[in-house]
């Protein structure tokens, strides 16, 4: 069984790293701007509690929103998961649907000195961008008008290696060491059509950005047990995101390509030269409460200072600050009982509103989500997790353009209790 199991880890690290491009979901024009869509650091339990997480204390998960809480984990971890969205779009007076799913993440914990520090590494995505707007626009000093097409694609992943300290009983912080890499392809295409002699070809401007950079995190969790009398603790955790010069390649060039879309000739305009993107700093902070293994509740809140970011050219790209709040819960009906299998298993549900790092039409873009999930345990210490998300981001009367979601998270959490153990028996 514990063969099994390892391999089973491995099969899904082999696929995660041949499938590459791992950050793609569903088609969004919402993630055009800056690096796109941030991913956040939630797994696919957390999703099921819209996120929540930072304070929490997770005895057989991993805990990636705050370095600070790995301590709590006594076994070794592996953690694999998966991501599907489907979007319905309107603007203009028409709609357009769009579904697509990938790995998500691929993570690795173990305890160092059990119950004083502990240590992960993993592999999942930071940013993603994927969209296609296209529209019509007048030809300037001339007759006939251009369609225009505007595509977007790729992101930014990262690998990290996390590590928790007990300071005391009560009190743990730690660092979180994040390298970012990938690449983000945007392209511009015009097509004259509605001219006497139309052309047969496209000119395309094609750009990609190239990031290649650390970036370093740090947290803290303060925890406090056996609350009137009982079983109940309280937990407040904060972990800080720190500013960054991203080390950043451009490379753009122009193309003419054909009606079937073909490449006739092309001409370099920007050849990888090098540069830099601000990612701003970031705070999270955290509450919960609960019982034992039984329930939990807790509130997160995070802000970007996005109105630092700043692009390879040094412009803003209209960023300004933005903010998250979610609150959640969980409840097991009774871990420990020996028959009833529902009874077992852990219920989580949640909402969240956001409000995006960037204006349309002068005005903030806010995304309003439900969220609910639920764990199976497997064997003894080892479980599946799915969530699922309902939300809306964007409206009709302030953006012109609104986007209704669905998202499925599902993952593979196994807990190995005798990795480091050496075995007198077999």
């Amino acid at each position: 069984m514990q063969n099994f199991r390892r391999n089973l880890t491995l099969s899904f690290g082999l696929i995660l790293l041949v499938s590459g491009a791992f950050a793609q979901t569903a088609n969004s024009p919402f993630s055009f701007r800056g690096i796109g869509d941030y991913y956040g650091n939630a797994l696919a339990h957390n999703q099921g509690m819209a996120g929540v997480g930072v304070s929490n204390p997770q005895y057989f998960y991993l805990n990636n929103q705050n370095p600070a809480l790995l301590v709590f984990n006594r076994f070794t971890v592996f953690e694999g998961g998966f991501v599907g969205q489907y979007n319905t779009i309107k603007g203009n007076g028409s709609s357009e649907n769009s579904g697509n799913g990938n790995l998500n993440y691929l993570m690795m914990g173990f305890p160092v000195k059990m119950g004083k520090w502990s240590t992960s590494v993993g592999l999942a995505p930071f940013s993603g961008v994927n969209y296609r707007t296209n529209y019509t626009d007048d030809i300037e000093g001339g007759t006939g008008t251009v369609d225009v097409e505007e595509t977007g694609k790729g992101g930014i992943n990262q690998v990290f290696w996390a590590n928790g300290v007990a300071l005391s009983k009560s009190l743990s912080v730690g660092v979180r060491a994040t390298y970012l890499f990938s690449s983000i392809v945007n392209e511009y295409t015009n097509s004259i059509t509605q001219t006497a002699n139309p052309v047969i070809y496209s000119p395309t401007i094609y750009e990609r950005t190239y990031v290649k950079d650390f970036n370093f995190s740090v947290g803290t969790s303060f925890h406090k047990d056996s609350l009137f009398n009982k079983n109940y603790r309280f937990n407040i955790g904060a972990v800080y995101n720190f500013k960054s010069e991203l080390n950043t390649e451009y490379y753009t060039r122009i193309e003419r390509r054909n009606s079937s879309g073909g490449i006739t000739d092309s001409t370099t305009l920007i050849n990888n030269n090098p540069g830099t993107i601000t990612l701003p700093q970031s705070f999270t902070v955290g509450v919960s409460f609960g019982r034992a293994e039984k329930w939990m509740i807790g509130a997160d809140y995070s802000y970007l200072k996005n109105s630092l970011f700043r692009d390879y050219f040094g412009n803003s790209q209209s960023g300004v600050d933005s903010w998250r709040i979610a609150l959640g819960g969980e409840f097991t009906p009774d871990p420990m009982a020996l028959s009833g299998y529902f009874k077992r298993m852990t219920y989580r549900t949640g909402v969240s509103l956001e409000q995006y790092p960037y204006l349309i039409n002068g005005k903030p873009v806010n995304d309003f989500g439900i969220n609910f999930g639920f764990t199976m345990p497997v064997s003894r210490i080892s479980s599946l997790d799915f969530a699922f998300k309902v939300g809306k981001r964007g409206t009709m009367l302030d953006h012109n353009i609104e986007e209704n979601y669905f998202k499925v998270y599902f993952g593979v959490t196994i807990n190995d209790q005798f990795w480091f153990i050496k075995r007198r028996f077999d």
